[in-house]
């Protein structure tokens, strides 16, 4: 009796996949595509299967045309496309999946050395900012992790809080008088006032699995959870609303750490690299890198633990600085094209 009900199943599961298997979704592209190509969407059917229509999307939003679909206003990254179909009084939904690319590959990037500062080298560095003359670090490690403003010129401690030794700080950012600062695994931010440091209030967080690096664009705060994605928050409700992706003409970055908005792109230090990513935010296409080698050990460090990690932009004059986990420098410096 089990040998007849197991060979039943069988047949009935052989049944089921080739039914399931009478029409495939094709992509001119199997896996990856540039976006100055277009992308064409088709559906195979097999053994002389009937089909009365289609209908094609991308992301579950239908498209009229299914061939040579121009994909330059896409952003870069994940794409779910699916097709509909309908026959013989029935429907059938197909999936299928593709990543969109940049379409030229990132311009790459030297630095000269401006200047100089003083920088704590017990300064875990996971945030940094430059606001009125002053530098702003939120820094790292449980028990160790601080919030605290200092002197340029100097190095010197002028404000500073320390958070709960269940708290390994992260990424942070300034925004119209507050400080906002992440945490790393426990899925919670801190919003501060800026003049006195006093907490305001908690934040948690949405869709995205840590806090890592945070910047903001005047209208939504930007920030990584350590992936190649860039999340997109409402700095009053913390929602996380959208996303970017952030890829090359070849692949995805991943472990995007601390963030900054220079000049309408986003720099992003890439988690155990002395290296710079220049992304359009609108896309998530990475349009420059930046190589900072010869900095870590300028800066008193060595090895993959101490880092750079630690962006700053003053905007007025024009200047960005640079600095990293337990460095004992800051360093202004200026971009060259390689």
């Amino acid at each position: 009796m089990n040998k007849i009900a197991s060979l039943l199943m069988l047949s009935f599961l052989f049944l089921m996949h080739a039914c399931g298997n009478k029409y495939q979704l094709k992509l001119n592209s199997p896996k990856t595509i540039q976006i100055d190509k277009p992308l064409e969407i088709s559906v195979k059917e097999k053994s002389g299967n009937p089909i009365d229509s289609v209908q094609y999307f991308i992301n579950g939003k239908k498209i009229a045309n299914n061939e040579a679909i121009d994909i330059k206003e896409y952003k870069l990254g994940k794409q779910a496309v699916s097709a509909t179909i309908f026959f013989e009084g029935k429907s059938k939904k197909l999936n299928n999946t593709i990543y969109f690319l940049n379409d030229t590959p990132p311009t790459v990037y030297t630095y000269e050395l401006i200047n100089e500062f003083p920088h704590d080298n017990q300064a875990f560095t996971q945030g940094f900012v430059y606001h009125d003359g002053y530098f702003y670090e939120s820094t790292g490690q449980n028990g160790r992790s601080t919030l605290r403003k200092t002197e340029i010129a100097t190095g010197k401690i002028v404000q500073k809080i320390d958070l709960d030794r269940q708290y390994f700080g992260e990424g942070m950012t300034i925004k119209d008088g507050k400080i906002y600062q992440l945490t790393w695994r426990k899925k919670v931010g801190f919003v501060y006032d800026l003049a006195t440091f006093e907490l305001e209030k908690t934040f948690d967080y949405g869709q995205s699995l840590e806090g890592w690096g945070l910047t903001h664009n005047n209208k939504y705060l930007v920030k990584t959870d350590g992936t190649e994605r860039m999340w997109f928050v409402d700095p009053e409700t913390f929602k996380e609303v959208s996303y970017i992706e952030t890829y090359t003409n070849k692949r995805k970055a991943e472990k995007l750490n601390e963030l900054e908005f220079v000049k309408g792109k986003i720099y992003a230090n890439i988690w155990q690299q002395n290296s710079i990513l220049i992304v359009e935010p609108s896309t998530g296409a990475i349009e420059g890198i930046v190589s900072l080698k010869g900095l870590q050990s300028k800066a008193g460090q060595e090895g993959e633990d101490n880092v750079l990690n630690g962006i700053a932009y003053d905007t007025e004059n024009d200047r960005l600085y640079v600095t990293g986990k337990n460095w004992n420098k800051v360093f202004e410096i200026k971009l060259i094209e390689k």
